[in-house]
């Protein structure tokens, strides 16, 4: 989303007044990681502007990419340590179970390889080698079963061969009344 016309080229200079569309268009802004004069506190400032929450992730006090997330958590953005906490603070609180796309399966529908594999497969990236390991499969199966797991969008690669699971299945969410 852009005020800009289209084929504008990405420039940094454009992106506040982009992300203030973006946190104009949103229930809340959630910051997993900000140095202290970032763009993300830019954006934060628009969302408070817009009356949007601001959820914060807590970081390591020694890295200097955390600076911004605690320092917002200070200043009173609201802690999150899980989605439950994002979902509470916004009121939504049912959640309905949907397969996410047509035509791919829920992870219950995964059998044999596919779902001893997806097992060792979370949120962490983890290598190959790794998932061969703890699958106890040849490298073969492990790296045609990540193929077909690909396929079906229950998981990606994330770069030298680590990989994350996208998801289980979609959560359609309604307000609470």
């Amino acid at each position: 989303m852009s005020e800009f016309p289209l084929g504008t080229k990405p420039d940094a200079r454009n992106f506040p007044r982009r992300n203030r569309i973006l946190s104009g268009l949103s229930l809340g802004v959630l910051v997993v990681e900000a140095p202290l004069d970032s763009g993300v506190m830019h954006t934060v400032r628009f969302a408070l502007e817009q009356g949007r929450d601001v959820f914060t992730i807590p970081g390591s006090i020694f890295s200097t990419s955390s600076l911004g997330s605690n320092r917002l958590i200070q200043d009173g953005a609201k802690l999150v340590t899980d989605a439950a906490d994002v979902l509470e603070e916004l009121n939504i609180s049912r959640l309905e179970q949907q397969p996410s796309l047509p035509g791919f399966s829920p992870v219950e529908e995964v059998e044999g390889e596919e779902a001893g594999l997806l097992e060792h497969i979370g949120v962490e990236p983890v290598h190959i080698d790794e998932l061969r390991r703890q699958a106890g499969m040849p490298v073969a199966n492990v790296s045609s079963t990540l193929s077909l797991l690909g396929i079906k969008g229950l998981m990606k690669q994330v770069g030298a061969m680590h990989y994350v699971r996208v998801r289980e299945t979609a959560a359609s969410y309604q307000p609470a009344n």
